[in-house]
């Protein structure tokens, strides 16, 4: 409900007494809004809402206005029978209150009948002489009302003792009754309004359906009854949406599996273009997307879309469904229309989780978006040096294990992780590698080291790129050494062995004799201890 109806609705609960109050508040004359009536007619108008013939009576007979009107254009009739006050609704009609004065959206005391589902409420006001095919603002009349209000015994009195046919309407959006039920979710009123041959499979100004308002909502029971009397299940609206689509948008699930089976087009889009996986994967159902996922539908990127699904999880974080995507073999390469991979978004983005999920998996590091950057001169450019790390330790590793596998060798282990290491079994080497590169390592001297260990030419440049001021170089060796680290544990290798003899090697001779003093301290302490 939107706009005025919406209004309209919170003027029908503001009548029938919900405003949010404490009892002692809500029965206050203090808690109405300011209007201009006088105090008298305040005063009647609070007595009607609650109910107090005497305060009616004794203000009646001081010739008091009962047809007053507050700035709403509300009367005490309208307060009487939004609560349902038989009493004071007869006294006001005994006394020739006016049956059809609209509020300011215009409800009259019908409608609020419609509404409540009173009908001997009802029965009072239509033998006064109330219009009974009056419409309100939107176009709506008793039969919507009721519909809307589940209430099968104001309709049945209207359409099967009253025989007002013509009530069965289109409001002003088009929408009959029993769109209005569907929407709502009413399963008794629907079978009811089937049984009175008000069943309709008309649009609105939109082009819904009732199926389509049903699914949207998420009303299951009422989606599986339209089922046994739906023809054409793809119907699109002007959105180019069908029921099933509106189902997976709301994330109901249940309204989604009975339209599927029922036969809808799982891999229908709207006029955007915009898919059922992508559209769930946008609101964050994650189980909608695993849901879709089992049930097959196409994973792969078309054209004409600007992004992945993909793309789409990894811009929201959505740890669950790249993992689920990945899972089902999704194109983890995919390119939208800049020309980017989903890991050039997690890169520029700093997702650390997202960006390991998708290293992993074993994303291709090589690609370049429009502005022919790699990943890892996004992350450089975007200043995520943990991204860049993660980005360097992959390309260094799958460089590594192709030439391995190349030799004939069985791989030692499973890839750890590309994240920061802060494991207990590390910490020394990782102590020494900090000392080393904060109190020991000059100037330039890390790159050296570096191109030693073949790390080329963009990786060191992306590295550097993060400067923190004039002893940048400590931090950019501290991070080159841990990456470093990492290669030679995916290898299954000995660090503090490797270290040693590349440091000698590579033309770091005091560099290393100290490593080896260091590590020697560490042992003979660690023989210490035990005995």
């Amino acid at each position: 409900m939107e706009g005025s109806w919406s209004r309209a609705i919170q003027g029908l609960t503001e009548l029938s007494g919900f405003r949010g109050l404490s009892p002692r508040e809500e029965n206050s004359p203090e808690a109405a809004p300011a209007d201009s009536l006088l105090p008298a007619e305040r005063e009647f108008q609070h007595a009607a809402k609650t109910n107090n013939l005497d305060t009616m009576e004794r203000l009646f007979r001081k010739k008091v206005n009962i047809n007053a009107a507050n700035d709403l254009n509300r009367t005490a009739l309208h307060f009487a029978v939004a609560g349902n006050h038989l009493s004071s609704v007869d006294f006001l009609l005994h006394h020739k209150a006016t049956v059809d004065i609209a509020d300011k959206h215009g409800l009259t005391a019908v409608h609020l009948a419609a509404w409540s589902g009173n009908l001997d409420t009802m029965l009072m006001l239509i033998k006064a002489g109330a219009n009974q095919k009056a419409k309100n603002q939107e176009g709506r009349n008793v039969l919507h009302f009721a519909a809307q209000n589940n209430n099968v015994r104001i309709v049945d009195y209207f359409i099967q003792d009253l025989h007002l046919m013509d009530l069965n309407q289109p409001d002003k959006k088009g929408r009959k009754p029993f769109l209005l039920a569907a929407e709502m979710g009413h399963v008794e009123m629907i079978n009811e309004l089937i049984f009175l041959n008000l069943f309709t499979s008309e649009k609105d100004n939109q082009g819904n359906t009732a199926l389509h308002l049903a699914a949207k909502n998420g009303h299951s029971e009422v989606v599986e009854i339209l089922l046994q009397q739906w023809e054409e299940i793809n119907e699109f609206n002007q959105n180019e949406e069908t029921p099933f689509f509106l189902a997976v948008e709301g994330g109901h699930e249940k309204c989604a599996e009975l339209l599927l089976e029922a036969g809808s087009d799982i891999n229908t889009s709207n006029k955007d273009n915009i898919s059922a996986l992508h559209i769930s994967t946008e609101n964050g159902h994650t189980s909608m997307v695993t849901f879709l996922i089992n049930k097959n539908i196409y994973l792969d990127h078309k054209p004409e879309q600007k992004h992945s699904v993909l793309h789409l999880a990894v811009t929201k974080n959505n740890l669950a469904v790249v993992n689920s995507l990945i899972d089902s073999k999704h194109d983890i390469n995919a390119l939208n229309q800049r020309h980017q991979t989903p890991l050039h978004l997690a890169a520029d983005l700093g997702n650390v989780e997202v960006t390991e999920m998708l290293l992993k998996a074993g994303c291709d590091l090589n690609l370049v978006d429009q502005q022919g950057k790699t990943a890892l001169a996004v992350a450089s450019r975007s200043n995520h040096a943990l991204i860049v790390d993660m980005i360097i330790k992959a390309e260094r590793y799958f460089k590594w294990k192709q030439e391995y596998l190349q030799r004939g060798g069985d791989l030692p282990h499973e890839i750890l992780s590309f994240k920061q290491d802060h494991r207990t079994e590390t910490k020394q080497i990782r102590s020494s590698l900090w000392n080393l590169s904060y109190k020991l390592l000059k100037i330039e001297e890390w790159k050296k080291l570096a191109q030693f260990w073949q790390f080329n030419d963009d990786q060191i440049k992306a590295i550097e790129e993060q400067w923190t001021g004039k002893k940048s170089y400590q931090e950019h060796g501290h991070r080159m050494f841990l990456i470093w680290l990492h290669g030679i544990q995916m290898a299954g290798q000995n660090p503090v062995k490797h270290l040693y003899e590349d440091l000698r090697t590579g033309g770091f001779q005091q560099l290393a004799d100290k490593i080896r003093a260091e590590n020697d301290a560490g042992i003979e302490s660690k023989k210490c201890v035990i005995l």
